[in-house]
C-alpha cells in the first residue's frame, strides 16, 4: 500500500465527500487510452479534426499576441472574461440569431465548465431536472455532482419529444430547468424541429421553468436551413451555452454563457470562486482569431471536412451493418446514433470490437439510469473517410457474428464454427487490444 493511503479509505468513515461516490468513470474516458493504439480505428471520441486548422494561421495569432500584448496575455484577467473576446462572442452568436451584448456574456474554461456552473448555480440535492434521453454524457456528469433527480424525455428524429414533457408537466412536474442540445445532438445527431422549439419555449414560459440550451455544433451545418435557437425565441427564459472547441480549437478551452441578468450574476461569482479567470492568453488568441480574416474560410473548410466524413460514415453503415440495425442521419455535428437488434449488447461487445481493431462508445453512458445497452454512438469527426469505412466494416463484422451466434443460441442451434479470420488476423491486431478493452470495461462496471 502506498505511504499515506490508509488515511484515504473509502466508505462513510473516509475523508471523501459522499457526492464523490456517484462520480462514475465515463465510458468515453475509460476507452480513450486503449483507443489511442495505432492499430485501433477509434469511432469513439468526438475530437475535432484540428489538423484542418492551418498551423500558420494559429502561429500568426500567437505571435501577434505575445509580441504585442504579452503584458496582458501573461497576466490575470477578470472573472467575467476579456471585453474584446466577449464582443467577438456576441458577433459569433449573432450568426445563429442569438442577440446579446458583451455585458451579458461570461467566458468559461470550455463548454464543460459552463455546464458545471449551471449545475452549481441551479441544483440543490434532490432537485428534479429534465434531460433528453439520450443526453450528453458530459452534462450528466457535471450535473450529477450536485445530486439532482433526473427526469428523462425521449428523443426521436425531430429532437426532444415535447409532447412527452407536456404530459409530465400536466402531472405536476416542475423541474429546476430543462437541459437540451437542440441542434445536432450529442450523441444522437438529431435536430429539434421548428414546431417543437416553439412548443418547448411556450411550455416552459407558461410553467415558469428555465431552459438551458447547449449549442456546441450549430455552426457545423452540412445542409438544410438553420433553425432559430431557443434563446432567440425566449431570451429571458433561456440560458445559452456555447464553445469555440468545435470552430477553433478545443485546446484553447474557451466556452461562454449568455443569460438573463439574475442567473448571470450568480454564475460570474461562481466562476470566480472556481478559477479566478480563464487564461488571458487563450482569450486574446481567440479574440484575434475570430476578428481576423481566416476564421470564415477555415470554418467553411471544416464544414466540408465533416460533411465528407459524415457521408463516408452513412455509406459504410449502409454497406456493412447487419439487418435490423438502424441509425440517425445528421445534418451536421459529429455523431451518428446506432440502434442495434435487440439480441445484441453494445457494452459487452466492446472487448471483441477492440480485438478487431475498432472502438465505439456504448449507449449506456448517455442515460442517467443506465439504459442504452442496445445503442452505439459513432463519431465521424476525427478519422479519415478511409478509416471510417474500414472501422465500420470491422464493427459490422463483429455485430453480424454476434447476431448469428445469439440467434443460433436462441433457436437451440449449435454454435457456428469459428471464423478463419480471427480477431488478430482480421484487423492486424493481437490480443493486446482486446485485453486493454477488457481492462477499460472493468473500470466501467
Amino acid at each position: 500500500m502506498p505511504p499515506g493511503s490508509d488515511r484515504f479509505p473509502d466508505g462513510p468513515s473516509g475523508p471523501f465527500a459522499a457526492r464523490t461516490e456517484r462520480m462514475a468513470v465515463s465510458d468515453v474516458r475509460a476507452l480513450f487510452a486503449a483507443a489511442r493504439r495505432p492499430d485501433v480505428i477509434s469511432l469513439a471520441g468526438g475530437m475535432p479534426f484540428v489538423q484542418a486548422l492551418p498551423e500558420a494561421d494559429v502561429l500568426d495569432v500567437a505571435r501577434a499576441v505575445i509580441t504585442e500584448r504579452a503584458h496582458l496575455a501573461l497576466q490575470y484577467g477578470g472573472g467575467v472574461g476579456l471585453e474584446e473576446l466577449r464582443e467577438q462572442l456576441v458577433g459569433l452568436m449573432a450568426r445563429e440569431g442569438v442577440q446579446s451584448d458583451a455585458d451579458r456574456v461570461l467566458v468559461t474554461g470550455g463548454g464543460q465548465q459552463a455546464l458545471d456552473i449551471v449545475g452549481k448555480v441551479f441544483i440543490d440535492p434532490g432537485d428534479r431536472i429534465v434531460v433528453e434521453a439520450p443526453s450528453y454524457v458530459g452534462a450528466l456528469s457535471a450535473f450529477s455532482v450536485y445530486e439532482p433527480r433526473f427526469e428523462t424525455i425521449p428523443l426521436d428524429d425531430d429532437g426532444m419529444v415535447v409532447e412527452a414533457l407536456e404530459a409530465r408537466f400536466a402531472e405536476g412536474l416542475r423541474p429546476k430547468f430543462v437541459y437540451t442540445v437542440p441542434t445536432f445532438t450529442n450523441p444522437a445527431g438529431v435536430t429539434m424541429s421548428l414546431e417543437r422549439r416553439h412548443r418547448l419555449v411556450a411550455l416552459c414560459r407558461d410553467a415558469g421553468v428555465p431552459i438551458v440550451e447547449d449549442n456546441p455544433y450549430g455552426m457545423l451545418r452540412f445542409e438544410g436551413d438553420p433553425l432559430p435557437c431557443l434563446h432567440t425565441l425566449d431570451p429571458e427564459g433561456v440560458v445559452y451555452l456555447g464553445t469555440l472547441s468545435k470552430v477553433f480549437a478545443p485546446g484553447m478551452r474557451i466556452g461562454f454563457i449568455t443569460a438573463p441578468a439574475a442567473p448571470l450574476e450568480r454564475m460570474i461569482s461562481t466562476k470566480e470562486g472556481s478559477d479566478l479567470c480563464t487564461s488571458s492568453f487563450a482569450q486574446l488568441m481567440a479574440a484575434a482569431y475570430l476578428s481576423g480574416p481566416r476564421f470564415e474560410p477555415n470554418l467553411l473548410a471544416l464544414v466540408d471536412v465533416y460533411r465528407e466524413r459524415r457521408d463516408a460514415m452513412l455509406a459504410a453503415l449502409e454497406r456493412f451493418m447487419p439487418k435490423g440495425t438502424t441509425w440517425t442521419r445528421p445534418n451536421g455535428g459529429f455523431y451518428v446514433w446506432v440502434s442495434l437488434p435487440p439480441e445484441l449488447d453494445a457494452r459487452s461487445l466492446l472487448p471483441t470490437a477492440f480485438g478487431r481493431g475498432v472502438a465505439y462508445v456504448a449507449g449506456t453512458g448517455f442515460y442517467p439510469d443506465g439504459r442504452g445497452s442496445d445503442r452505439i454512438r459513432l463519431a465521424f469527426s476525427y478519422p479519415t473517410p478511409e478509416e471510417i469505412g474500414e472501422g465500420v466494416r470491422r464493427l459490422g463484422a463483429v455485430l453480424s457474428e454476434a447476431l448469428t451466434l445469439a440467434r443460433g443460441e436462441a433457436a437451440g442451434a449449435p454454435d457456428p464454427a469459428p471464423s478463419h479470420r480471427g480477431a488478430g488476423h482480421d484487423a492486424g491486431v493481437g490480443h493486446g487490444a482486446a485485453a486493454e478493452a477488457a481492462a477499460a470495461m472493468r473500470l466501467l462496471r
